[in-house]
């Protein structure tokens, strides 16, 4: 059975504004040898399934500069020092689509890529969402909201319009709890 790996030492190389990156020094369990690892240090996601009082999920579209493509997604984002995933998912929520909802609830948790990564992303399903408000975008946001169906959604994920794998993992989420 595999077992944990002892860290040596860990150290800071570069600090970008959404992730910094380290270099960490670990030693193996089977045979004692140090090797090193690269890790990016990104702060923990957060993603909602968003859903109106008839049953619509609430979707984005937006430009990811990753792809460079306009993106069709659920509304998300970091969570911020001192603040909680639900806190976190209450105000993306409402500055992505101006939604809001009294009754969430965490439906799942991922690690991103556990391998390099060190963030976990939180699913969260805000029930009988209704628009309170126009959004508030930040200033590298340009959001399109939308109203579909479960079976649009179900579609969009089969023909791969919906393909950030993310997003497909909280919408799985959303689909093993009905």
């Amino acid at each position: 059975m595999p077992k944990k790996w002892k860290l040596q030492k860990s150290i800071p190389l570069n600090d970008y504004k959404i992730f910094s990156t380290k270099k960490k020094s670990s030693v193996s369990p089977r045979d004692g040898a140090v090797h090193d690892f690269y890790v990016v240090d990104a702060p923990d996601w957060v993603n909602i399934i968003a859903v109106t009082p008839v049953g619509e999920i609430v979707l984005i579209k937006q430009f990811r500069h990753g792809t460079g493509e306009v993106t069709l997604e659920i509304p998300g984002g970091m969570v911020d020092p001192g603040e909680s995933p639900v806190e976190c998912a209450r105000r993306e929520l409402l500055e992505e689509t101006g939604f809001t909802s009294t009754q969430w609830e965490q439906i799942g948790c991922v690690r991103p890529n556990p391998a390099f990564m060190s963030n976990s992303c939180y699913t969260f399903l805000a029930s009988g969402c209704e628009r309170t408000s126009e959004p508030s975008f930040d200033t590298t946001e340009d959001i399109e909201t939308l109203l579909v169906s479960s079976q649009e959604v179900k579609r969009y994920i089969r023909e791969g319009t919906i393909d950030h794998c993310i997003v497909i993992a909280a919408l799985g989420f959303y689909f093993l709890a009905q």
